[in-house]
């Protein structure tokens, strides 16, 4: 991944495809450390006899926005996090343990907001097998330092 300071001016383009990232894959511990540090203890999350027995699910399932925060590092890997204007997320399926989200991102417009220049970002996260985990869009100033 580029870090944020070598994404180019060039780079902010319409129809520009980002660089891509797979993150290293959802652990157990990863679960317990974000339940932990966001409060949401969810049985559904930590707990494997609970997923198996009350919610008739094979394992446990990611937080949510635990899979929001990673796309969200993605994001500002790309740009320092004070570029960031604007960020919202659409879950379509479950993270599991073990998956490896490949994130992606796409310039799709150019604007003005607050007298900077931004650029529209459409994200996408997948599994490793391509299913979509998450789409989502963000604003981000260019050029913020």
């Amino acid at each position: 991944m580029r870090n944020a300071d070598e994404v180019s001016e060039a780079t902010w383009q319409e129809g520009t495809e980002l660089p891509s990232r797979t993150l290293p894959a959802i652990t157990r511990t990863a679960l317990a450390l974000y339940a932990g540090g966001s409060g949401d203890h969810n049985p559904l999350h930590i707990d494997l006899d609970f997923a198996r027995n009350v919610a008739k699910m094979d394992d446990v399932i990611g937080h949510g926005m635990l899979t929001m925060a990673l796309i969200g590092r993605y994001l500002t890997e790309l740009v320092p996090q004070r570029a960031v204007r604007s960020y919202s997320l659409r879950f379509i399926g479950m993270s599991k343990v073990g998956d490896r989200l490949e994130c992606t991102g796409r310039v799709t417009k150019l604007l003005e907001k607050d007298g900077q220049r931004c650029a529209e970002v459409e994200l996408e996260a997948k599994r490793q097998g391509g299913e979509t985990l998450a789409t989502g869009t963000a604003v981000v100033a260019i050029g913020a330092t």
